[in-house]
């Protein structure tokens, strides 16, 4: 297998072609008559469990992912046959893979900064609570003096 049939997404994660497996079966779908006969849809696993180019994070990451489409071994299957030839269903199924895995490989946002009201938001605040309790003290029962 030539190095150029690797799919390179990032630094920490490459799909190597062996690690893909696919089978075409019958499609639903437009194609006539064609869908009868041919088997155009695509169904491509892919073992992110073990495949050796993706690191650790990006192989949890993808499994997660992925959610249904993944089995309990860990290998991802992806449907497709949008398309009425081979050749595009193939192509848009590895080209969904790609973005799944684009999407595990992008690095964790940086964490949340704690802020804290100032000090005239917690006076505000405060002032509002004494209203409201002030308004619900004149709602009870009126005595007479």
């Amino acid at each position: 297998m030539a190095s150029d049939d690797n799919i390179i997404i990032s630094g920490d994660a490459v799909i190597y072609p062996g690690d893909l497996h696919e089978d075409f079966v019958r499609s639903s779908g437009p194609g006539g008559q064609n869908v009868n006969k041919v088997a155009t849809a695509v169904q491509l696993r892919f073992d992110a469990a073990n495949a050796t180019g993706l690191s650790e994070r990006v192989r949890e990451r993808t499994i997660k992912l992925a959610g249904q489409r993944a089995t309990k071994d860990g290998v991802i299957v992806i449907e497709a046959g949008r398309f009425r030839t081979q050749e595009q269903n193939r192509a848009d199924a590895r080209a969904r893979l790609t973005a799944l895995v684009a999407k595990a490989a992008e690095p964790p946002p940086p964490p949340r900064k704690k802020t804290r009201p100032s000090k005239g938001a917690v006076e505000r605040r405060l002032k509002s609570k004494a209203g409201r309790g002030t308004i619900k003290k004149l709602r009870g029962r009126v005595e007479n003096d």
